[in-house]
């Protein structure tokens, strides 16, 4: 049996904030918390679904950050960050960095990386990427922010993924475990 097809909208028409949103729930993707320190050294970080691969020579991803956040505000001051991909047991934290407000360090398990300071979710990521800012552009709300990436740590572990508004978590062809892999 197929499911029923919703009717596609007026063509010209303005897309309002939920039309899209809807729009993108249906593009399954990887969740990532982006962390930083500010000038005082306090760490700050934010859930982060917008992120890609820009290149591979040199390194270089790309995340999305809101404007008025203080993440965002860490990062451009530090003019580094680090990307944690999440693992599939790792809801929690997407979650309390998803959250308004609070001491979201308090809630989650974290350890600066050694020799940058930046924070490390240690068990709840999957990979971490340390990256320095090579490039910023303002789009709406957010700043689309691209980092070179600097190092690289990797563990065992399956991706935490998010679409149709829910989280999941993806599957090797064949069902298989994810191999642990070292960090290069």
């Amino acid at each position: 049996m197929t499911e029923p097809r919703e009717e596609p909208g007026p063509a010209g028409g303005p897309v309002t904030a939920d039309r899209y949103r809807e729009l993108m729930s249906r593009f399954p993707t990887g969740v990532s918390v982006v962390t930083s320190v500010d000038a005082a050294g306090r760490p700050w970080g934010a859930t982060c679904s917008s992120l890609c691969s820009v290149t591979l020579t040199p390194p270089t991803l790309l995340c999305c950050l809101r404007t008025d956040g203080r993440t965002l505000a860490a990062v451009l001051a530090s003019g580094r960050f680090a990307v944690n991909l999440l693992r599939a047991e790792a809801r929690h934290a997407a979650t309390v960095f998803a959250a308004p407000s609070g001491d979201r360090f308090t809630e989650v398990p974290w350890r600066p990386w050694r020799p940058s300071g930046l924070p490390h979710l240690h068990r709840d990521a999957v990979a971490v990427a340390e990256c320095r800012v090579s490039g910023r552009v303002a789009v709406g709300d957010h700043v689309v922010v691209m980092g070179a990436v600097a190092g690289v740590e990797l563990a065992a572990g399956l991706p935490l993924v998010y679409g149709m508004r829910e989280f999941s978590s993806w599957s090797p062809p064949g069902g298989g475990a994810a191999r642990p892999e070292t960090a290069g």
